[in-house]
Parts: C-alpha cells; sequence; structure tokens
C-alpha cells in the first residue's frame, strides 16, 4: 500500500512543477513513509510515497511496460496476483520484479479496459497510457483505497488523501455545506461528495476516464443479488458451508502474502477471531493479535479477546482506552479523517494502528465487512420487526414512523426540517438505514444555523446516495439493506475513518479477508435465511466458526465495537478545546449552528432520559457539532480553538536539485 498523487493537463502540454509534486506526496509521507518517487512528462505528473511490504527492494514505482508507453502508480494490493502470473507469462510478458504492481500495465495492454473484470484486490492508482493520452483513475469495488480529485487552473489533480490536493497550492479548504448535512443525515462521509467544495471521491467500482480534454466517471461493477427467491437454497446446507470455509481459508491466505510479517486486529467476537482462527489452520500458528480494552467508556471486550487469543496460541497486545484518551487521539482522527466523525471508537484505532507500527509491524488483518455480507448488526433484525408491521398493517407502521419522526420535539426557537423525508427514500425501497436516517436527522433543525439552511437550500441528501441500482426493487428486502449499508456507512465511515486513514496515518496496511471478491460474490448469492436465520445472524459463518472455533466463541452474540459519544466530550473532565469549540464566537464564526441553540441543547442533553430516543438524538447531534467544529478548525483557517490546524508544505522556489525524467 502507498500514497499516490498526480496532475494531468486538460488543456495543453504544460510541465507540473516537480516541487509542486513533492509537496503533495509530501503531504502524505505518512502513507508510504519507505520511498518516494516522481515521473514527469509534458502534460501528466505522478508520484508515489511507498510503503514496502512485496518486493522491498525491486518494487518502486511510478513503473512502467518495456517500452515505456504505459505507467502506472498504484496503492493497493492484487491478492489474486499469483494467479495471474502464468497468464501474463503465457502471453510473453517480462516481469522485472516480485511486485504486484507491474501486472497492471500488462494487464492494460492485453485487455484495455476491460482489466478490471480479472483483478482481486484493493486499490485506487493512475494508469496513464502515452500513446492515446488516456489516463485511467480507478477505485477498488468495495472503496478501500481512497482516490479524490479536483480541477484547477486545467489541470485534474488527483491524490489519495485531501490534503495532498492542498499542498499543490492550486486548491484552497472551502467546507461543502451539502457533504456536511450528508454526514448529519447517515453519520459518515457521502461516497463522491466530500466535506470540501469542489472536491470528489471516485466511487467505489468506479473509474475516471480521461482523454481528449474530458473528463468521464465510469462504472465497472456493482455488488449485485439474485431475485428474490431465486437463491442459493439446498436442503443440506453443507456444501455451502464447506464452500465459505474455502473461500475463507483462500482468503485469509492470500491477504497473508508479503515479505514483512502479518498481524490481526481480533476483539473477541465472530469475526476477526474467526480471521484468527484461520491463520492458524493455514500457518500451524496464529498470527500476533491486537485488541482495543474500553476503560468506563463503553462496552468492553478486552476478556472475550483474550480468551480468543488464548485458545488459539496468538500472543495478545492491549491498548487501553479511557474517555480521556479518546478526547486526546481525537484531534489526530479529524486529521487523518479529513472530515468530521461521530464514531468515537474510531480514536481508539488510530491508537491500535499506532502500536501496531510502535512494535515493528506494517500490515494487519481484521474482520470488516462480515456484518454487512452476513447480515451482523442490529437494524436487519429491527428490518424483519418493521416490514412484519408493515405487512399486518401498514397503518400502524405510518403511525410509528410518524411518531419516530417527532421524536425531537418541536419547541418555540426550534426550526422545523427543511423538507419532508418520502416514504421510500432508497431508491423506491426502504432499507432500516432509513429508519436510522430518519432519527439522526433530527438533530439538525434543533442546532442547525439559519445560515446553514440558506446555504443548504433545500438540498435533498437522499440524492447523494447514487444508488441507481435499477435491480434493486427485484431484491429480498435483507439484500436489499446490505446493498445500502456496503454503499453507505461502509465506504464512507469503516473504510475511512475505521479503516484506510486511521491504518495509513499509523504508516500500516490493513487487508479485509471478507471484502475478497470471491467471498462477496458468495454472500451475495446465498438465500437470506443463511445470513440472519430467524433472529441468528451471520448463521452460515457461525457454522464455519463452530469447525475451528470452541462452541461458546463460535455462538458469542454480536457485539458492536463502540465508545461513549458526547460522554467523551461534555463531562466534567473534558477538555479544554470543547468548550472553546462551542463557545458562541467560534460557533458563529464557523456559521453552521446556532450558538444558543448549542448551549439549549447541551442543557436538554443533560435533562434528558439515559435511555430515551432524544437523548440518543441530542448524543448523536452534539458529538456532531463538536466533530465539525475540529474539523472546521484543522482544515479551513483555524481560530476555533487553542488546538494545532493543518496547513500544507511550503513549496519551495529552491532550483531544482533532483533528477526528473522528460519525454519530450
Amino acid at each position: 500500500m502507498c500514497g499516490i498523487a498526480g496532475a494531468f493537463d486538460l488543456v495543453d502540454r504544460r510541465m507540473f512543477s516537480a516541487e509542486r509534486l513533492r509537496a503533495m506526496t509530501g503531504a502524505i509521507a505518512h502513507r508510504g513513509p519507505d520511498d518516494e518517487q516522481i515521473h514527469i512528462e509534458p502534460g501528466l505528473a505522478m508520484g508515489v510515497r511507498r510503503l514496502s511490504i512485496v518486493d522491498l527492494s525491486g518494487g518502486r514505482q511510478p513503473l512502467a511496460n518495456e517500452d515505456g508507453t504505459i505507467w502506472v502508480a498504484y496503492n493497493g494490493e492484487l491478492f489474486n496476483y499469483h494467479e495471474l502470473v502464468p497468464d501474463l507469462l503465457a502471453r510473453g510478458h517480462h516481469l522485472a520484479t516480485r511486485c504486484d504492481t507491474e501486472a497492471w500495465v500488462h494487464l492494460y495492454e492485453d485487455h484495455g479496459e476491460g482489466l478490471f473484470d480479472r483483478v482481486n484486490g484493493q486499490f485506487a492508482l493512475a494508469l496513464w497510457d502515452r500513446n492515446n493520452r488516456r489516463l485511467l483513475l480507478p477505485r477498488d469495488r468495495m472503496g478501500v483505497c481512497p482516490l479524490y480529485y479536483a480541477e484547477a487552473d486545467g489541470w485534474l489533480l488527483w491524490a489519495s488523501e485531501v490534503k495532498s490536493l492542498f499542498a499543490s497550492g492550486m486548491i484552497r479548504p472551502q467546507p461543502d455545506p451539502k457533504g456536511l448535512d450528508f454526514f448529519f443525515h447517515f453519520m459518515c462521509a457521502s461516497t463522491s461528495r466530500t466535506f470540501f467544495d469542489g472536491i470528489r471521491s471516485v466511487p467505489p467500482g468506479h473509474f475516471l476516464r480521461v482523454s481528449g480534454g474530458r473528463v468521464e466517471l465510469r462504472k465497472y461493477w456493482d455488488l449485485d443479488f439474485p431475485d428474490a427467491g431465486q437463491e442459493r437454497r439446498m436442503d443440506d446446507p453443507t456444501p455451502l458451508i464447506d464452500e465459505l470455509k474455502e473461500l475463507l481459508t483462500r482468503s485469509v491466505d492470500r491477504r497473508l502474502m508479503g515479505d514483512v510479517p502479518v498481524v490481526s486486529y481480533i476483539s473477541g467476537g465472530l469475526d476477526s477471531t474467526t480471521v484468527l482462527g484461520l491463520t492458524k489452520a493455514i500457518r500451524g500458528q496464529a498470527v500476533p493479535s491486537f485488541t482495543i480494552g474500553l476503560d468506563r467508556a463503553g462496552p468492553d471486550e478486552r476478556s472475550h479477546a483474550t480468551e480468543s487469543a488464548s485458545v488459539l496460541g496468538s500472543s495478545l497486545t492491549t491498548v487501553t482506552m479511557s474517555r480521556a484518551d479518546i478526547a486526546s487521539a481525537f484531534p489526530e482522527l479529524i486529521l487523518a479523517a479529513e472530515g468530521p466523525v461521530l464514531d468515537t471508537s474510531c480514536a481508539c484505532l488510530l491508537r491500535l494502528a499506532q502500536t501496531v507500527r510502535s512494535t515493528g509491524y506494517k500490515v494487519a488483518l481484521t474482520g470488516e465487512g462480515a456484518d454487512e455480507g452476513f447480515a451482523g448488526y442490529i437494524w436487519f433484525k429491527s428490518q424483519k420487526i418493521r416490514n412484519a408491521l408493515l405487512g399486518r398493517s401498514p397503518r400502524i407502521a405510518a403511525a410509528l414512523r410518524r411518531m419516530m419522526l417527532s421524536i425531537g420535539g418541536s419547541r418555540p426557537g426550534v426550526r422545523s426540517a427543511a423538507r419532508e423525508i418520502p416514504l421510500r427514500a432508497f431508491a423506491g425501497v426502504r432499507p432500516p438505514q432509513q429508519d436510522i436516517a430518519e432519527l439522526t436527522s433530527q438533530a439538525r433543525p434543533l442546532i442547525y444555523s439559519e445560515s446553514m439552511w440558506d446555504r443548504l437550500n433545500d438540498h435533498d441528501p437522499f440524492r447523494d446516495l447514487e444508488i441507481t441500482n435499477d435491480r434493486i426493487g427485484r431484491w429480498h428486502p435483507l439484500n436489499q439493506a446490505i446493498y445500502v449499508a456496503f454503499r453507505t456507512m461502509f465506504a464512507g465511515l469503516l473504510m475511512i475513518a475505521k479503516g484506510d486513514r486511521v491504518a495509513r496515518a499509523a504508516s500500516i496496511e490493513t487487508r479485509y479477508p471478507f471484502l475478497d471478491l470471491d467471498v462477496i460474490n458468495f454472500c451475495a448469492e446465498i438465500a437470506p435465511e443463511y445470513k440472519l436465520h430467524g433472529f441468528t445472524d451471520k448463521w452460515i459463518l457461525r457454522q464455519v466458526a463452530a469447525r475451528t472455533l470452541p462452541p461458546r466463541i463460535a455462538r458469542r452474540p454480536k457485539t458492536m465495537f463502540r465508545a461513549d459519544m458526547s460522554g467523551v466530550f461534555l463531562g466534567a473532565d473534558r477538555p479544554p478545546w470543547v468548550d472553546q469549540l462551542l463557545s458562541p464566537e467560534s460557533i458563529r464564526a464557523a456559521g453552521y449552528f446556532g450558538a444558543e441553540s448549542i448551549a439549549r441543547e447541551r442543557t436538554a442533553l443533560e435533562r434528558a432520559f439515559r435511555l430515551s430516543p432524544r437523548r440518543f438524538i441530542l448524543d448523536v447531534g452534539l458529538t456532531s457539532a463538536i466533530a465539525t467544529q475540529l474539523w472546521h478548525h484543522t482544515y479551513c483557517g483555524g481560530g476555533l480553538c487553542d488546538l494545532p490546524t493543518w496547513t500544507p508544505p511550503v513549496l519551495s522556489t529552491a532550483r531544482e536539485t533532483r533528477a526528473v525524467e522528460a519525454v519530450a
């Protein structure tokens, strides 16, 4: 895994400044502290910061084919690389390295834009076809690796992180209120809209095609499911259990590859323990494991993780986090995530990644993706109840919805929401995620300022979901919900604030066995009852786990890893920057919230019943407001508190001292 950055001239063939390009790569040096290389030619520039994992001495990039007509700058891993090699050699290609980067230029030579059908991995890259002056900027199917882009002065700029675009000196950080409004609905970043005006993200399963001055976004893959009733079923599901075990074993084996040691995150729950158990089955000894313990800051799974590691014979390192520790790490989290973050447990994962790195490791396996693919979250179960009510009495369901939409309350001085949410706002269906969005979004009228409403101008954040698969109405409701899970919070939260960004801030790579293409396709094909069997989540995965883990672990109920939200920031021992961010002066300076509204809802939160829906709305709203204020301070000018801000590297005006390849 690496960090990439570059520029393409949309109007001419100007030379891009080498110093400017190095400022861009320097801003993401944490993604690749082992090496830095750039390539510049008329109209094109690409740079790479490398984290050396495979072919430590020979995998330098940007890399070209034999005649230098195809170039690639690459962030990621091709987990089927060794399966691709025999075919590449049979086609007459010469492989000068052992690094999977080289596969990209040769796959493009053979298959052009059809190369994505042949790769299985996590990736974001820039692929340059000099002869046809065509640039491809693809992102992997599930959105593990990030890729951002913007236009400035006739250039298309791209990078692994937004801060790299700012480091070019050609783009200034400006907030996008619509991106923030999406966050206040769905608790995550949008798939393609960012929190910064004019900066977009390549969506998962898409690529930018740049040719003839035109920038086109194209889809090459989307998650699909059989029509309801046509899923894979068997009278005896044993062959399906066998198949899943084989697929997961191969997936873990693929992700153990590399020339550096691999470790595993473990929570003590089913998903990560299954991954750790498979490392033992493959290697004969489980890899080292790392876990988080919460000290009165949320549900603590230390005992479960310790038991699982002991059973599997894995050496376990535990990182313990208190509320004060989470608050201390939170500014670093916002800096890494480049946007507001509601889930405070992401700060714990940042510290976990830093611990992995400090103990000498670069690669960690995680269990992310299992809850989405196998319906592990509580809202998949609540959907069953809600759909049963809809079937029996639409009037009851409608009344419950009206009641839920009124939880936030209506009081003097509180503006009502600017629009009515459609009954089915997700491409004509109603998955459980809409229930959650309708609840969390009720914080907006409580705390938004009038100027924020004016800037939104009745924008509908549901449109930014970009759920355009016209087959979604033909799927089973559970599969509809799984699809929405992968298309919303997965890429916008789990793969940003919990995945890539916190890991790469610590210079480590995280790998996800449950996101292997073969595993994802299997999950999509099998019948819903093998995922959610009655109210038993991840049923088929539990059958696989029962073959390698003790029954008490395989049957362990799902516990979401989460830390306290507003309790971290609004308690008696809160850090001083919280009150600074929420002061009337800072609130007015940023302009998103009403100063009186924030003060009022802080008081209301203290008085709200601890387990009430209203308490949840206030908890989410105020934590989101703190995170938004902190993000604005960090990236959009400072002045809101005493914490430091992020500033891009200063562009050097000194004479060029390093050789740059230039092609006439």
